[in-house]
């Protein structure tokens, strides 16, 4: 079945056509709530947070990219999510406390990694928030210059310079450390 019917559908309440929906689009809410810079523990839980905010709001949805606005939905997800007190600070007093990283890796881990270079992963997750979404956006979500600039509230000039900020500053700590950044 089609995305625009499914969508058609959830909005007249049949629940099954929401369930196919949040099917087609789990993994793509996963994938880009942890390249926002969600903890791998907190993505369950931004994840729901998203698909209720989606069940919530999907009869205000009116044909827009759907995409794009569920990735507006993901990113303001991630952000509230952290914005509650305290929670940022109870992780990673818990992270510290769990011992070695490595210990920590499972398969889940590897699967959440979705196959990107951990060492990017790490540099562009340490961007300013501001460079980060629009760079994430462009280059593994596919989003044009204007869904990124229909996203984040922001003009197209602004996501063009971001994203030109952002490979920047990634090529230069890439460089510190000797690594590559496949694509320059």
């Amino acid at each position: 079945m089609e995305e625009a019917d499914l969508i058609v559908r959830a909005q007249n309440g049949e629940r099954e056509a929401f369930a196919q929906l949040m099917n087609m689009h789990y993994r793509t809410v996963e994938k880009f709530a942890y390249q926002c810079g969600v903890r791998l523990d907190d993505i369950p839980d931004v994840t729901q947070e998203v698909f209720i905010k989606l069940y919530r709001f999907l009869p205000q949805f009116n044909q827009q990219r759907f995409t794009t606005w569920l990735y507006k939905i993901t990113l303001n997800s991630a952000r509230d999510y952290y914005r509650k007190e305290g929670r940022e600070t109870a992780k990673e007093e818990r992270m510290k406390k769990s011992g070695n990283e490595s210990a920590q890796q499972s398969a889940e881990h590897q699967v959440l990694l979705f196959e990107e270079d951990r060492e990017l992963h790490e540099a562009i997750v340490r961007l300013d928030e501001k460079y980060r979404i629009p760079l994430i956006l462009f280059y593994f979500q596919n989003l044009t210059y204007q869904q990124i600039a229909d996203v984040m509230n922001i003009t197209m000039a602004t996501v063009k310079t971001r994203i030109f900020r952002a490979k920047d500053s990634l090529k230069k700590e890439m460089d510190m450390k000797g690594g590559v950044i496949h694509g320059q």
